[in-house]
């Protein structure tokens, strides 16, 4: 029996978790502590192993670590298993804040085996792609699990329709990103054939509503950093043909984007042809040349302007992110920022504030984010009265400080 703790980050990657175990496994989806106490006490009377999957960010690591030190004298018997991104770049903290297992990497073919595993009576403990804690304290891992294409494995089951995972991977391999350092700095694509399937199951059972989980949309089926429209439009149209009438496509909004120098007029008109959004979303990411490569975007402030006008003018309203605090930022960099921002918003964009996060797994997991002046401060919230910005920025400010603070913590700094 496998009981997903659904609640705060990581939920996306859960449910693809739960589709990939084995047809006869009972899956069941909880979000309090109460409701998998529950849960882990059912699967135990039907006289079946619970396996509790657990999956969050960073950010949450510690409000994690806190529900399973709230439920762990009451789920005896049960096996406790985090995965994720942030369990994939910290195994060692994470089992010892008192997880039995790690998942290391993608999780779909480590949990099928894992239940593979336990039906013949066998600890999953020495599968590939498992990690645990040996008699002593120390990290015993068994490498990553092994990475297969994206058809193998439905993006969702079980009715927990979300948005369908088209690709995996980045070529990009921006240095505050932790999506090509967990998953590889390489594309994998869902086939339009996948795709299909997802859609006609979720219409139907009366999904009106279809999203793309991708870390850069107009990358589709593309190998390298040249977009293949012609994969776009045929994804794009296969959707709408299987979604049926009044079913609404969104494509390169949340949880996607698409890259500022992949905005095209005939990317923009293929969009507009088959997708139901009236608004794209931007990665900017910085108003400051030396800071786009410090942080190996790949494109420059000009890309960003043009892609916005295009935008506009092919009647879609652009929402740029910009992310400040990169560490080695200085305020001149964050000033161009800024600057950037004011005239995208003049173009007739709306901003997407973000402040930077050390994250566990990419280059950045040791960096301290600079200081966002409260003159800036200042500056974004005009913007955000003006309707013209928004973000959860000072929330994320917080959150680095935590993520700077444990990690000193973890390494006997002080």
């Amino acid at each position: 029996m496998l009981v997903a703790y659904s609640v705060r980050s990581g939920i996306a990657a859960l449910n693809c978790v739960a589709g990939a175990v084995p047809d006869d496994v009972p899956v069941r989806f909880v979000k309090t502590r109460e409701d998998l106490l529950r849960a882990v006490a059912e699967g135990r009377t039907a006289g079946r192993r619970p396996v509790v999957a657990w999956s969050f960010y960073s950010v949450d690591a510690d409000a994690a670590a806190a529900d399973l030190a709230a439920v762990r004298s009451g789920t005896q018997g049960a096996l406790h298993v985090a995965g994720g991104v942030h369990a994939t770049a910290e195994p060692l903290a994470t089992l010892r804040a008192g997880f039995d297992l790690v998942a290391v990497g993608e999780g779909e073919t480590t949990i099928r085996a894992a239940f593979e595993a336990l039906a013949r009576g066998e600890d999953p403990r020495s599968l590939r792609g498992m990690a645990h804690l040996d008699a002593r304290g120390g990290l015993v891992s068994h490498g990553p699990g092994e990475r297969r294409p994206l058809d193998e494995f439905p993006s969702f089951r079980h009715g927990r329709w979300q948005a369908i995972e088209i690709t995996r991977g980045c070529v990009y391999a921006c240095a505050f990103c932790q999506t090509p350092f967990v998953f590889k700095a390489r594309f994998r694509h869902r086939s339009v054939e996948s795709v299909r399937k997802h859609v006609e199951a979720m219409a139907s059972e009366g999904s009106r509503f279809v999203r793309f989980l991708t870390p850069t949309a107009l990358s589709y089926g593309a190998d390298d950093e040249s977009p293949r429209l012609d994969a776009v439009e045929a994804l794009l149209r296969t959707t709408r043909e299987a979604a049926g009438p009044g079913a609404r496509v969104y494509f390169g909004t949340f949880p996607s984007e698409v890259r500022p120098e992949h905005v095209s007029a005939e990317a923009l008109a293929i969009i507009r042809r088959w997708a139901d959004n009236d608004a794209i979303v931007i990665g900017a990411q910085s108003g400051s040349e030396r800071v786009l490569a410090a942080m190996r975007r790949g494109h420059g402030v000009a890309e960003v302007e043009r892609a916005v006008r295009l935008t506009r003018e092919a009647g879609l309203r652009p929402e740029v992110d910009l992310l400040l605090g990169f560490p080695g930022e200085t305020r001149a960099d964050r000033e161009a920022s800024l600057q950037l921002a004011e005239r995208l918003v003049a173009l007739g964009a709306r901003i997407h504030s973000h402040a930077m996060l050390p994250l566990p797994g990419t280059p950045m997991r040791d960096a301290i984010p600079e200081r966002i002046e409260d003159e800036v401060a200042t500056r974004l919230a005009r913007l955000e009265a003006r309707g013209a910005a928004w973000g959860a920025w000072r929330r994320q400010v917080i959150a680095g400080e935590q993520l700077v603070r444990r990690r000193r913590l973890g390494s006997g700094a002080r």
